[in-house]
Protein backbone atom coordinates (compact mmCIF):
# COMPACT_ATOMS: atom_id res chain seq x y z
CA UNK A 1 0.00 0.00 0.00
CA UNK A 2 2.80 2.15 0.89
CA UNK A 3 4.42 1.75 -2.43
CA UNK A 4 1.20 2.69 -4.46
CA UNK A 5 0.95 5.75 -2.86
CA UNK A 6 5.06 6.82 -3.03
CA UNK A 7 4.55 5.61 -7.18
CA UNK A 8 1.76 8.06 -6.81
CA UNK A 9 3.53 10.80 -5.31
CA UNK A 10 6.42 10.26 -7.27
CA UNK A 11 4.27 10.92 -10.48
CA UNK A 12 2.54 14.18 -9.63
CA UNK A 13 5.78 15.63 -7.94
CA UNK A 14 7.85 14.75 -11.03
CA UNK A 15 10.77 13.01 -8.90
CA UNK A 16 12.58 9.50 -8.24
CA UNK A 17 12.97 8.78 -4.86
CA UNK A 18 14.40 4.96 -5.35
CA UNK A 19 16.48 4.89 -1.94
CA UNK A 20 19.64 2.30 -1.91
CA UNK A 21 19.85 0.49 1.00
CA UNK A 22 23.79 0.24 2.02
CA UNK A 23 24.66 -1.61 4.99
CA UNK A 24 28.10 -1.00 6.17
CA UNK A 25 29.38 -2.98 9.01
CA UNK A 26 30.69 -0.28 12.02
CA UNK A 27 32.39 -1.45 14.31
CA UNK A 28 31.72 -1.90 17.88
CA UNK A 29 33.86 -0.15 20.24
CA UNK A 30 33.68 -1.00 23.81
CA UNK A 31 35.06 1.10 26.24
CA UNK A 32 37.31 -0.15 28.56
CA UNK A 33 36.50 -1.45 32.44
CA UNK A 34 38.36 1.15 34.08
CA UNK A 35 36.81 3.92 31.68
CA UNK A 36 33.13 2.90 32.62
CA UNK A 37 33.94 3.15 36.56
CA UNK A 38 35.15 6.61 36.36
CA UNK A 39 32.41 7.56 33.77
CA UNK A 40 29.34 6.10 36.18
CA UNK A 41 31.35 7.53 39.26
CA UNK A 42 31.30 11.01 37.73
CA UNK A 43 28.06 11.05 36.34
CA UNK A 44 26.45 9.55 40.04
CA UNK A 45 28.71 12.56 42.08
CA UNK A 46 27.36 14.68 39.81
CA UNK A 47 23.74 13.62 40.53
CA UNK A 48 24.21 13.19 44.23
CA UNK A 49 25.67 17.19 45.01
CA UNK A 50 22.86 18.45 42.64
CA UNK A 51 20.65 16.44 44.67
CA UNK A 52 21.98 17.88 47.86
CA UNK A 53 21.93 21.30 46.73
CA UNK A 54 18.75 21.18 45.53
CA UNK A 55 17.51 20.01 49.01
CA UNK A 56 19.16 22.75 50.63
CA UNK A 57 17.23 24.98 48.83
CA UNK A 58 14.43 23.59 49.21
CA UNK A 59 14.96 22.86 53.17
CA UNK A 60 15.44 27.10 53.28
CA UNK A 61 12.01 27.15 51.62
CA UNK A 62 9.88 24.99 53.95
CA UNK A 63 11.72 26.46 56.99
CA UNK A 64 11.14 30.30 55.68
CA UNK A 65 6.71 28.40 54.90
CA UNK A 66 7.44 27.01 58.91
CA UNK A 67 8.53 30.18 60.42
CA UNK A 68 5.38 32.11 58.71
CA UNK A 69 2.97 29.69 59.31
CA UNK A 70 3.57 27.80 62.78
CA UNK A 71 2.55 25.19 60.90
CA UNK A 72 3.49 21.46 62.59
CA UNK A 73 3.13 19.49 59.67
CA UNK A 74 5.20 21.70 57.92
CA UNK A 75 8.30 21.70 60.46
CA UNK A 76 7.70 17.64 60.20
CA UNK A 77 8.04 18.09 56.35
CA UNK A 78 11.26 20.39 57.14
CA UNK A 79 12.72 18.13 59.26
CA UNK A 80 11.89 14.70 56.79
CA UNK A 81 13.76 16.65 54.05
CA UNK A 82 16.60 17.61 56.17
CA UNK A 83 16.74 14.25 56.86
CA UNK A 84 16.74 13.15 53.57
CA UNK A 85 19.46 15.63 52.63
CA UNK A 86 21.50 14.23 55.19
CA UNK A 87 21.40 10.61 53.54
CA UNK A 88 21.93 11.92 50.28
CA UNK A 89 25.35 13.29 51.70
CA UNK A 90 26.36 9.95 53.42
CA UNK A 91 25.98 8.44 50.24
CA UNK A 92 27.95 10.45 48.44
CA UNK A 93 30.35 9.08 50.86
CA UNK A 94 29.50 5.67 50.49
CA UNK A 95 30.45 6.41 46.62
CA UNK A 96 33.79 7.03 47.48
CA UNK A 97 34.53 4.65 49.59
CA UNK A 98 33.14 2.20 46.75
CA UNK A 99 35.28 3.57 43.97
CA UNK A 100 38.54 3.24 46.44
CA UNK A 101 36.97 -0.77 46.75
CA UNK A 102 37.07 -0.99 43.00
CA UNK A 103 40.16 0.35 42.51
CA UNK A 104 41.71 -1.29 45.17
CA UNK A 105 40.09 -4.72 43.54
CA UNK A 106 41.79 -3.96 40.42
CA UNK A 107 45.39 -3.68 41.68
CA UNK A 108 44.68 -7.18 43.74
CA UNK A 109 43.74 -8.81 40.49
CA UNK A 110 46.69 -7.74 39.05
CA UNK A 111 49.22 -9.51 40.67
CA UNK A 112 47.11 -12.80 41.03
CA UNK A 113 49.04 -15.45 40.13
CA UNK A 114 47.62 -19.15 39.95
CA UNK A 115 49.60 -22.27 40.29
CA UNK A 116 48.61 -25.24 39.76
CA UNK A 117 49.97 -28.83 40.95
CA UNK A 118 49.31 -32.10 39.30
CA UNK A 119 49.89 -34.94 41.67
CA UNK A 120 49.16 -37.02 44.12
CA UNK A 121 48.69 -35.67 47.74
CA UNK A 122 51.57 -38.22 48.59
CA UNK A 123 53.68 -36.97 46.18
CA UNK A 124 53.18 -33.47 47.76
CA UNK A 125 53.53 -34.93 50.95
CA UNK A 126 57.12 -36.25 50.40
CA UNK A 127 57.94 -32.93 48.31
CA UNK A 128 56.94 -31.29 51.34
CA UNK A 129 59.08 -33.01 53.94
CA UNK A 130 61.91 -32.88 51.59
CA UNK A 131 61.81 -29.09 51.38
CA UNK A 132 61.47 -28.41 55.33
CA UNK A 133 64.48 -30.70 55.81
CA UNK A 134 62.98 -34.12 57.16
CA UNK A 135 63.45 -37.21 55.90
CA UNK A 136 60.91 -39.69 55.38
CA UNK A 137 61.60 -43.39 56.29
Amino acid sequence: MTKKVDEKLNDLLDINTSLKKETKAVPMIRPDKQQNIETDYKYAREHLYDLIERGQDAIDGILDLSKETEHPRAYEVAGQLIKTVGETAEKLIDLQSKMKKLEQDDVKIRDQHNHLYVGSTSELQKFLKKNNGTSEE
